[in-house]
């Protein structure tokens, strides 16, 4: 695919994302959405590939639907996404649960981890908050956005965010739809961590690459599955599903690296498909 709103960059095992409309501050067209669920299917069926992180190019993370869209949604009296018939459908296939547009995230195989470089409004506030974990720089201001543009909660939203921050505090940034930023965010737990703008993607990156040298990349895949399924399930199936996981990962060469590893007090070499080491192959 021609990549024209976004941008796909492999190094050191990790996939940066770009969303690349710096001029409207990454708003969110129906090309966009193309590109990423294209970029996000390459990057997750890429064996170099451990991290994927998502970030924005400029000034902005991505301040939802571009603006010239929504009023062309008005002139045609309802909603244009703007999309192709077929798209790629990257985390489809794992749990019938999560096939639907923003819900594949938890379907993919390796962690999505979001460097929120400046505002995220609606669509972009949903896409950082379906990534595994959120890192934002300081003085970052977002916002769910759809009150006060008559819409509902968007794209999940109403599901995700009572989850990650509890009713209480979730209820009011989804009825207000007022502007909060960064350092509350993380006050309220919606990120994980604020640091200055100039240090977001470096820190990113130190924390992806501990990722990799010190999780196995089954027991990544394994954790983010467990953790979206159980999220749909009771408890009783979250404990089953585990203890079967348990028996089956003991029998793989990972789990054997991990315990000489811990054993001899040394950084693990964990394999790769085929019984291959992570770097033989750089």
């Amino acid at each position: 695919m021609e990549l024209r709103a976004t941008a796909l960059k492999v190094e050191d095992g990790i996939a940066t994302l770009w969303l690349k409309r710096p001029h409207r501050l990454n708003a969110w067209t129906g090309r966009m959405h193309a590109e990423y669920r294209w970029c996000l299917a390459e990057a997750d069926a890429d064996d170099a590939v451990r991290v994927i992180v998502v970030t924005g190019e400029g000034r902005g993370f991505c301040v939802g639907g571009d603006a010239e869209a929504l009023a062309g949604h008005v002139k045609k009296g309802g909603y244009d996404p703007g999309t192709p018939r077929e798209m790629a459908l990257p985390g489809f296939g794992t749990d019938a649960r999560f096939d639907a547009s923003f819900a594949f995230h938890f379907g993919l195989s390796k962690p999505v981890i979001a460097a929120m470089n400046g505002p995220a409004a609606g669509v972009g506030l949903a896409l950082a908050c379906f990534a595994d974990l959120r890192f934002a720089a300081a003085g970052a201001r977002f916002t769910t956005a759809h009150g006060k543009l008559n819409l509902p909660a968007e794209y999940g939203l109403s599901w995700l965010m009572p989850r990650m921050i509890g009713l209480t505090r979730a209820n009011e940034l989804l009825l207000s739809s007022r502007v909060f930023e960064a350092e509350e965010a993380k006050s309220l737990g919606l990120v994980n961590e604020v640091f200055p703008r100039e240090e977001l993607l470096p820190r990113t990156y130190d924390y992806a690459r501990n990722l990799i040298a010190t999780v196995s990349p089954n027991s990544l895949r394994q954790t983010r599955w467990q953790i979206y399924r159980d999220l749909h399930r009771a408890v009783g199936s979250a404990v089953q599903d585990s203890e079967s996981l348990i028996a089956e990962m003991m029998q793989e060469a990972d789990y054997e690296e991990g315990v000489a590893a811990f054993m001899q007090k040394r950084p693990p070499i964990w394999g790769e498909k085929g019984g291959e080491k992570w770097g033989d192959n750089d």
